[in-house]
């Protein structure tokens, strides 16, 4: 595959994290930016409106249907014995009309101390339309991707929790489209999450409250192609950690603060070697010459741990390399909750740094959250991003009381 082809089709799965990070390419790269990038971005995007109101914090916070996007031991927890979400995203909708992120999750206790879940996700990146070098009209098509995912979750102690899930990924950007006599076919991967989650609640006199952490390894997988097996792209695995704080102000208002820490599992871009012009330098074989940093062409093991020390910048770029999200949630009387949170990417691994603001409202079995982005850039892509999510949480009082937990 030639290397212009292979950007088209990761430009296309990555539009919605090309706009927003305003990543460049080899020729004329500039050394002090390095984004990340990866095949199918779509599986990191934000799906509820909860913890999209939050500043995208969720690896510890209180379980709910959405939780296996966040932390999959974290299901073992929840109190109902069952309940499904179904989520909605308009995506970059201040620029285009056509894209969004829907989210279906629905869990299930089979015990006091397990749970399982299953989930999918469906990105739709609207029609586009080809065109060769020459203008000339190819056609239009509607790219799409997928994620299925199928989530188990045990208590292993009062206080811990473990938890697994299996993700299918199908990727389909171009259907039948050819170039330069390549042609793309859809790709396909398959992946996995393992998250720990602790949640105990802390003797404070009067006040009850709660002290959780959590962490989580998500899209642990093969590489992802679109042609060949010489052409293979990770996917985005993610290490997640965070902790949530929640204390009742009296018996009915109480309030959470949380805190995540993200950071990629995927090789960072190095620096390549240019010429007088600024056009990178290859070697007898046209692989680019690398001057700062390590090959990204590596498998998956060694691209995963070796993206702890693999920057050109060293530990002061890997440290870059870490996102942020802080949020907080207040709920009065279990009934009504407002949110906000902030997210926090540096400018030079991204730059994407917004404020949230969403709230719920729960009655019954039914529950309703909308959270809404706001960035610090003036006209950013992401701008006017409202998140949608109906929640049916059911308890019919029959689950079993036997434990396992001692």
């Amino acid at each position: 595959m030639t290397r212009g082809f292979k950007i088209f089709l990761l430009s296309i799965g990555g539009l919605l994290h090309i706009l927003q990070t305003n990543a460049q390419g080899l020729v004329g790269q500039d050394s002090t930016r390095r984004v990340i990038t990866t095949a199918v971005p779509f599986v990191s995007i934000t799906p509820d409106a909860r913890s999209g109101g939050m500043g995208d914090v969720g690896v510890a916070i209180s379980p709910d249907a959405n939780s296996a996007h966040w932390n999959p031991a974290k299901l073992a927890f929840i109190e109902k014995d069952a309940g499904f979400s179904v989520s909605y995203t308009p995506w970059l909708g201040k620029i285009i009309n056509d894209m969004s992120v829907s989210y279906l999750s629905g869990y299930y206790k089979i015990s006091r101390e397990q749970a399982v879940g299953i989930s999918l996700r469906y990105f739709d990146l609207g029609e586009i339309f080809f065109r060769d070098d020459q203008n000339v009209n190819l056609g239009q098509f509607n790219p799409r991707e997928t994620a299925v995912d199928a989530t188990y979750s045990r208590i292993l102690t009062e206080y811990l929790s473990l938890g697994l899930t299996g993700r299918f990924i199908h990727s389909n950007l171009t259907g039948s489209f050819e170039s330069g006599g390549v042609e793309a076919r859809p790709g396909s991967s398959v992946a996995a999450d393992i998250g720990v989650f602790y949640d105990r609640e802390l003797n404070s006199g009067i006040r009850a409250s709660q002290l959780a952490f959590g962490a989580v390894i998500s899209n642990i997988g093969s590489k992802l192609t679109y042609s060949d097996s010489e052409n293979a792209d990770f996917i985005p695995t993610n290490l997640r950690i965070g902790t949530a704080y929640t204390t009742e102000l009296d018996p009915y208002n109480k309030i959470t603060f949380a805190l995540d820490l993200n950071k990629l599992m995927v090789p960072t871009p190095p620096i390549y070697q240019v010429d007088g012009s600024g056009q990178v330098v290859t070697d007898a074989q046209g692989d680019p010459i690398i001057s700062s940093g390590r090959d990204p062409d590596r498998p998956l093991l060694s691209g995963m741990f070796g993206s702890f020390s693999d920057a050109p910048g060293g530990f002061s770029e890997e440290m870059r390399e870490i996102m942020i999200s802080a949020g907080v949630e207040y709920w009065y009387s279990e009934v009504f909750a407002v949110r906000a949170g902030y997210f926090y990417e540096h400018q030079t691994k991204g730059n994407r740094k917004f404020f949230t603001m969403g709230a719920g409202l729960r009655y019954n079995v039914f529950g309703l959250d909308l959270a809404y982005l706001v960035p610090q850039r003036q006209e950013h892509p992401l701008a006017e991003t409202l998140r949608i999510s109906l929640q049916f949480n059911f308890d019919s009082g029959n689950r079993s009381a036997e434990t396992v937990v001692d």
